[in-house]
Order: structure tokens, then sequence, then C-alpha cells
């Protein structure tokens, strides 16, 4: 998608990135996760009126994506051509991802950028030349650790190793390589943990890695020479750089490391690097270890997700219970799909997708009591006052308690969603507060206060209606970053653009603030923002 316009601003931006993602294949629904959950974030905070920068893109080098491009009879950069203009990128734009930048590890940004850090570290002493031999995860671009590897037996009695987290076998890798002195860090990585127990989320993900560090780190190998898809090693051509320094290197140089000094300065480091839990360690260990050999900040915390899961088993290609999220738009639309998930698992956990769970939350939660509120407001205000908003004048108890409820959602949002990436917990306080409006038209009976002719009743039902419609403003605004197709529809719904300006324009601090959309706004009855399933092509 476009650059937002958010790099205009002055100070530090707020700096999320997703992975960058193999282009081995096409996105699934695990992909599509953490990166609507980065755009949620990153708009929330443009909505706090931070300058904020969303980063996202593709990992195109490494043996892998060599091996799948022989496969398809085409060369590596070509199949990641492919994948990225035909798979990644329409998928982002589909699911209305605001991301500022997409950075592809074969642009020569990126690739330039890499041979000069790796230069630096080997001109300080940091990298050397060794031997290595292991067992090594074409999956994962990783040797693995004996306690990594679980085992098979045939019934012929003999054993296979497999990686833990692909169940496919291990290949034993014998190679000269250039290493990283990791092992020197381990310690410094430690204080780092303990002086900053944000640093790694969950708790559960900065235990593990705690852990692993304290049993003591080996040197870590950052070249690879037995197949030539990476980035040449600068002072030695026959070894390409290791394809996890270079994919990490992405939130550097995509920011303008060792090209524009302003932006880097302006940006890096990032303050959320969200990651799924299999690729933790790299993330949590290597790239702050890599960045503190070159005295560089470290990023502000790196939060780990959890695996979406199909009948146990985790979402990915190769075990085959991918998904692709175009699957579940076509049937529930773009807005609900980014809502699910969210809403539906605790951010950090494990969590289970069926269709006929997004199908009993989209009717109850959804359609009926969001986007039935609506439409009852619009229709009571066409059909009592023509359709002008009326003004209120006859506030009591229960308006207050609404006015108090919607401060409070405010709030709750804006803690657990921007501070705590608790976005299940931030959409249900809104969604608390979209219960509490309908428990309040309910209990109002305005259809029945239409009744009374006299002015006291007319103030009354003026009242009860704008309440609700200002409330409906409201969460217009809290659910932009969620939802901003329907939100938009909402927003036009109320009359809002014409009296308060465009709907990106709003903050967090405009919702929370009672009373900003005034009577005489035009409300219409637009399009039902969540039509019954069974209305719409099953997918």
């Amino acid at each position: 998608m476009a650059a937002t316009g958010s790099e205009k601003q002055g100070g530090k931006a707020y700096y999320v990135s997703t992975p960058i993602y193999y282009v081995n294949d096409a996105p699934h629904l695990g992909h599509a996760y953490t990166t609507v959950a980065g755009d949620v974030l990153s708009r929330w905070h443009r909505q706090r009126g931070e300058k904020v920068w969303y980063l996202t893109g593709t990992d195109e080098h490494g043996q892998k994506i060599m091996r799948t491009a022989e496969a398809n009879g085409v060369s590596p950069q070509e199949w990641a051509d492919k994948l990225v203009t035909e798979a990644w990128q329409p998928l982002w734009e589909h699911l209305e991802i605001a991301n500022d930048d997409f950075i592809r590890t074969t642009e020569k940004r990126h690739t330039d950028r890499v041979q000069e850090f790796v230069q630096d570290l080997h001109d300080k002493g940091e990298i050397y030349k060794g031997g290595y031999e292991g067992p090594y995860c074409v999956g994962c671009e990783e040797y693995k650790l004996p306690g990594d590897l679980i085992e098979t037996e045939a019934e012929d009695g003999t054993t296979t190793k497999l990686c833990a987290i692909h169940k496919k076998p291990v290949e034993i890798l014998k190679e000269e390589n250039y290493f990283f002195k990791l092992s020197e860090y381990g310690e410094k990585l430690l204080a780092h943990y303990e002086a900053n127990p944000g640093f790694i989320q969950p708790e559960s993900a900065r235990n593990e890695v705690v852990n692993f560090v304290r049993q003591g780190l080996q040197d870590l190998s950052i070249s690879r020479s037995t197949f030539d898809w990476g980035v040449p090693v600068p002072w030695d051509d026959k070894h390409v750089i290791y394809v996890w320094i270079d994919a990490l290197l992405n939130y550097a140089t995509a920011v303008g490391y060792n090209e524009n000094p302003e932006k880097f300065e302006n940006t890096f480091p990032a303050d959320v690097h969200l990651v799924g839990k299999d690729i933790l360690r790299f993330h949590a260990i290597i790239w702050p270890a890599m960045l503190m050999a070159q005295g560089l900040p470290l990023p502000g915390r790196i939060v780990a997700n959890g695996w979406l899961m199909v009948g146990g088993e985790k979402m990915s290609k190769s075990n085959l219970t991918g998904i692709k999220p175009q699957d579940l738009t076509s049937h529930f639309g773009v807005d609900a799909y980014r809502w699910y998930f969210l809403r539906a698992i605790a951010f950090g956990q494990d969590g289970s997708f069926s269709w006929e769970d997004f199908s009993a939350r989209y009717t109850s939660e959804l359609a009926n009591d969001y986007g039935n509120l609506a439409s009852r407001v619009a229709a009571m205000v066409g059909k009592y006052f023509g359709g002008a908003l009326p003004e209120a004048t006859a506030v009591g108890e229960a308006e207050k308690a609404i006015q108090d409820g919607l401060a409070k959602a405010a709030a709750e949002a804006d803690r657990r969603i921007g501070d705590d990436l608790d976005f299940q917990g931030g959409i249900l306080a809104i969604f608390d507060f979209v219960k509490q409006v309908n428990g309040y038209i309910t209990e109002q009976e305005p259809w029945k206060v239409a009744k009374d002719d006299s002015p006291e009743g007319k103030a009354r039902l003026a009242t009860i209606l704008y309440t609700a419609a200002e409330s409906l403003r409201a969460v217009a605004v809290l659910l932009n970053p969620v939802m901003p197709d329907t939100s938009q529809k909402l927003w036009d719904s109320l009359g809002a653009d014409a009296v308060l300006g465009p709907l990106p324009d709003q903050t967090l601090t405009d919702a929370a603030a009672w009373g900003r959309l005034p009577a005489g706004a035009t409300i219409t009855k637009g399009a039902v923002l969540f039509p019954r399933l069974e209305e719409k092509p099953s997918a």
C-alpha cells in the first residue's frame, strides 16, 4: 500500500515490523494474522496522533527458495518476483494493510547495506573463519542442536532425525564457514533481559529465551558455501551470507542504515518486532547480539504471537493445513476477517480456527450487536426526526452512565491495544460499550417514548437518539484501526464527515470526548454493515 505520509511528522517514529516472509509459497492465515495485528497496532498509534512507521516485506534468499524455484523450473529471482507481485503484495492490499514500506531482501538498497554491516563486523574482529558439521534443517534455514530434533524409527529399526518444527529429516552438512562470535554475548544479553523485563513477550517466550541463553551460546555460522543464492560475503565471494543474518538486517536497511542518517535516526530501532514464536530465538538472541556488536540501539520489544491451529496442527503449507485468507474474506468480508482473529485469540497464545466459531461470532457480535445497533439508530432518527440529528436537552443519569461507559471503554482499549498489545482485551472493551448502548436503548424504549407528543416526551426521545448516535460516532473512531471500511460506512451514515472532517483525521482523544457530533447532522441509513451470512454466497 502507498506510504501514509506519517514520515513527514517530526520526532522518532513509533516503528512496528512484521517478520519478512519467505517467498517459497503463497501466504496463509498465519502470515496474515501477524500482519493484520501489526496494521491494527500501527493504525492505533496513528490515531494517538503519533508519527508511525510500519514495515513488512519478503525474505527472498536461501537454500529453501533456491530449491523451490528449481522445482518450478525458474530462477530464484523469477520465483520471488512472481510470488511478491502475484500473491504477497496483492493480499496485503486486499486486507487493507497500511504499511509504509515493503522491503525485499533482493533489493540493492538492502544487499549493499548487508555487505557493509558484515564487513564492519569482520573489520572489528567479530567474525572469523572456521569449519562446522552438523544437522541442518532447510525449512528453518538453521543448524540444529541435538535438543531441537525428534527421532523416528522405521519398521526395519533404522532411525531418522527430524526437525521438531517441520517434521522433516535434517541433512548433515559439513562446510568451511565464517562465524560470528555470538558466544561472547550471552552475559550481555542476559543483563539486557534482566534490565528490560518487557523486552521479550509474552512471559513464556521470555522464559524460553532466558533459559536457552543461560545454557551457553555457540558461535554462529554466518556464511554458506554449498550454494550461491544469497548476498556474497564481501571479502570472499565463494561464500554467501547466512540467510538469517541477511533477513534480520532488513529492519535496519529499510529505514536508511548507512544510507539516510536522518531517517535512520528518526526511525530506528523498532519499538515492536512482531514475530512468530518459531523464529523467536533469531530475533531475541542473534539480532540484539548483532546490534550490540555494531554499537547500535536495541529494539523496544520482541512480541511472539502463537500459532493458528487447525485440528491441533500448526497452520503452514508444509503440513497442508494452509487456508487462504481469501477463502474467508469472500464469505465474511475483509473487516470481519481483520476483527475475528484478534477478537477470538489472545495475542501471544496458540489459537484454534474453525468456520463455525467465526460464523457464530460474526452473527452474534458483529451483525446482531454492532450492525443492528447502527441500523436501528439511523432508522429511528429518520423516522422520528426526518434524518436530522436532534439535540439532547433532557440528559439524565442514564445518559451520564453512557458517557462514563465511553470514557472507560476508550481508556481501556487504548491501554490494552496501544500499550499491552492485548488486541482481544481492547476489542472486548469497545464491544462491551456497544452492548451497553444496546441495553440503554432497550431500557429507554424510544419507540414507546415517541408516542408521547408532549414537549417533555419529544425532548426525551431526542436525548435518547442523540446519545445513541453520538455513541456510534465514538465507536466508529475506536474501531477504525480494526475495521476501517465498516467504520467509514458508519461515519458516512452519521453525516460526520461534513461536520467533523475525515475519519482518518480523528484521534483517540476525539473518540473519548463526548458531544462532538453536533445536532443537525444528517443521519442516513446506509447499507447494512454486516449482512446476514445466509445472504452471501458460500466460499
